[in-house]
């Protein structure tokens, strides 16, 4: 150990949604609590470039109605939100014959996104930590149980904990971090066929200086078979501004080609559905998130979203380390509101351990 004070009740592992919710909500609780997290910034992958107008997100984008905790979150931290616009005609790019013009967009759904982006969820959530109980370019190497003590080994470190919250991918945390007992080979398997969600996506966001597909009564919705990218939405900021268009690909679709190939390819195709007036965007980001290290493992196949929420999820590693990222939710996986989910129960479990151990003891 390097000093006492690298001692700690929980260490959280991750600091997108999940791991901050399961910080915030034990230390509420009274746990002496530290979050590490790989990358130099909070949020995972709800990760938004910000403008003047609203944020551009390069990966999460929607909440839901029913998506109570996201909603009770926005509240509390003060955020505001708008409806996704859907208005307009759809289009579906056949492959073939062109595309087709698709009355009343049948491609989009009712959905809310964040006026300053999805990204501002975390970073809110992460002022709101007391200083000190978050690390960041602190990545993990080992987790050691050692019976009623847990050793976590960083690039720069060894902290101690009595329990570890696990928020990130399994995939990634099954490949990435050595442990030690190693995993049972059960919930290893599980891990690698796994998917991250968005893992093996690209996503392309162009802004222009209005939303022309509006005033010819599209709804910037459109559906491709052609590709390379395959799902388009309106990604303008409340009342137009930014106008913008984002659109998914498939990483395969593209492999490796660097972010100027890809987003030459994304005018391209925007150009070939939505006409002349979306060959000159002001702006164009890419985010491949298959090219994320602390997102997606180097070597993962055959990976899918059936076990996503699996009962091996639910159950700590050797007693001691929690899951906690949206793809081990028991309910709305893959979305911010299952990380959320994940990040509270693994806290609550925790806790009521704690509690339940610290009552038993002489």
């Amino acid at each position: 150990m390097t000093s006492p004070d690298a001692s700690y009740d929980v260490v959280v592992i991750g600091a997108g949604l999940a791991g901050l919710v399961a910080t915030y909500e034990l230390l509420h609780a009274g746990h002496k609590v530290l979050c590490v997290e790989a990358r130099d910034r909070v949020g995972g992958r709800a990760f938004s470039i910000n403008s003047a107008e609203a944020g551009i997100d390069l990966g999460a984008t929607w909440f839901w109605e029913n998506e109570l905790r996201v909603r009770s979150m926005l509240e509390t931290l003060g955020l505001a939100s708008f409806p996704q616009s859907l208005a307009g005609d759809a289009l579906f790019d056949t492959g073939q014959d062109g595309s087709r013009r698709l009355h009343g967009n049948p491609v989009g759904s009712p959905s809310l996104r964040f006026e300053r982006g999805a990204h501002s969820l975390p970073i809110e959530l992460a002022r709101r930590l007391p200083e000190g109980s978050l690390a960041l370019n602190e990545p993990v190497e080992a987790i050691t149980v050692d019976g009623d003590d847990v050793q976590i080994l960083t690039h720069r470190r060894e902290l101690s904990a009595q329990r570890v919250v696990l928020a990130v991918p399994p995939a990634l945390a099954a490949e990435s971090i050595e442990f030690v007992p190693v995993l049972p080979h059960d919930l290893k398997e599980l891990c690698k066929r796994t998917a991250v969600w968005m893992g093996g996506m690209i996503k392309a966001v162009a802004v222009y200086p209005g939303p022309f597909w509006r005033r010819i009564g599209l709804s910037g919705s459109a559906i491709s078979h052609s590709g390379p990218f395959r799902e388009f939405h309106d990604h303008s900021g409340p009342g137009g501004e930014p106008a913008a268009i984002f659109g998914f690909a498939p990483c395969a679709g593209l492999p490796r080609q660097g972010t100027n190939a890809i987003a030459h390819a994304f005018n391209d195709q925007l150009v070939r559905l939505f006409g002349a007036d979306a060959s000159n965007p002001t702006e164009i980001h890419v985010m491949d998130w298959s090219a994320e290290p602390y997102t997606q493992p180097r070597n993962q196949e055959d990976a899918g979203t059936s076990s996503y929420g699996n009962p091996l999820f639910q159950q700590p590693i050797h007693n001691r380390v929690h899951w906690a990222s949206t793809e081990t939710a028991t309910a709305y996986a893959g979305h911010l509101e299952g990380a959320a989910i994940a990040g509270r129960s693994a806290a609550q479990a925790i806790t009521i351990s704690m509690d339940t151990r610290s009552m038993t003891s002489p």
